[in-house]
């Protein structure tokens, strides 16, 4: 009898755990990680919205392509920024990587008669040269990225001007011809080559990410370099190589930027890294590096060409309302960075 009792008596359950499926500290919500990046695509989409809303002719395909078309040069050095910062470092050389990309091609073609295509690949291997000789700097002698990237970007600015101190215009019909293609996406909705460019680029860099040694290798530094090297990942390799492919991707976007241009210029990309990092911060990848998304960086540098879309089309404010509305989004996104730090630990 007693068997029987104890068989028809409810066995006592188990305590919640505190994983993700249950407890408290897994109730359903949002990991804080997917913060920014969850912001910055609302805010993208509510400014889309309420510009198709205020403005005639906002919402249709061309204008959201032209976001492309205009910022393809942005989106390729925006990536290989993304790369850095994920990796805890950071690269004040890519503005004037940019331009003296431009002044070397402008200089070539135009005064010397070189084809483009022995330029294009010319400046694609200097301009990673360049990138790989800082990334063994820092790697091999431990300095601080801030200074050998700045330094980086005084040398290449001053290379510009020792070729010439004025605009270099390019005349060839390649740079002039590519500049005008358009790839017909549908109905009267085109990308330029530039744009097809970036994309690639960016789905390149995604796969890269996410699905090689090297993308994980990143991801880890960035989250503790210590760390990693206890795990056996080729950190100093790895630390050259996120700087090598900053610096193609700055030559890369300085191609680009010529084919937008069509000129050489020692001033082209002043202040451009400062873009490509609040991009990539408002992005949602963290500065202090290990946490963040390539994916994120295209809708932070969106969110710039939508600002400025919405000025230029409303016509009343100043241009400078695109820098203090990019301004008030950094304050708020490294709170939104501050805020993720300081929940990790509890989770």
């Amino acid at each position: 009898m007693s068997a029987v009792i104890e068989a028809a008596a409810p066995s006592p359950q188990p305590p919640p755990t505190s994983g993700r499926g249950g407890g408290r500290g897994g109730r359903a919500g949002l990991n804080p990680k997917y913060l920014p990046l969850t912001a910055t695509i609302s805010l993208f989409l509510l400014m889309a919205t309420l510009g198709s809303v205020f403005y005639d002719g906002f919402f249709s395909a061309q204008v959201f392509l032209n976001l492309l078309i205009d910022n393809a040069f942005l989106i390729v050095v925006a990536v290989g920024m993304t790369f850095v910062i994920l990796s805890g470092g950071i690269d004040l050389s890519v503005g004037s990587v940019i331009a003296l990309t431009t002044m070397v091609s402008a200089s070539l073609v135009e005064k010397h008669g070189w084809s483009p295509m022995v330029v294009i690949p010319l400046v694609l291997a200097m301009g990673t040269a360049f990138g790989a000789f800082m990334g063994l700097l820092i790697e091999r002698f431990r300095l601080q990225p801030f200074i050998v990237t700045l330094a980086g970007m005084f040398l290449a600015r001053g290379l510009c001007y020792l070729i010439s101190i004025d605009s270099i215009s390019i005349t060839n019909e390649f740079y002039s011809e590519v500049s005008q293609i358009r790839i017909p996406i549908w109905g009267e909705a085109s990308l330029s080559i530039s744009a097809v460019i970036a994309v690639v680029v960016l789905l390149a860099a995604v796969f890269i990410a996410h699905c090689t040694p090297f993308g994980r290798a990143v991801y880890a530094i960035g989250g503790s370099e210590q760390s990693a090297m206890l795990m056996g990942l080729p950190v100093r390799s790895t630390l050259v190589g996120v700087y090598t492919l900053s610096g193609f991707c700055s030559a890369l976007a300085g191609v680009i930027f010529t084919f937008y241009m069509l000129s050489g210029y020692g001033l082209h990309a002043l202040g451009l890294e400062l873009d490509a990092i609040a991009a990539v911060v408002i992005g949602g990848t963290l500065l202090t590096g290990g946490v963040g998304y390539v994916a994120g960086t295209l809708f932070g540098v969106l969110m710039l060409g939508i600002i400025q879309t919405l000025i230029s089309f409303d016509g009343t404010l100043s241009s400078w309302w695109t820098r203090i509305v990019v301004g008030a989004l950094l304050f708020v996104f490294c709170l939104l960075q501050r805020f993720f730090t300081s929940r990790a630990p509890r989770r």
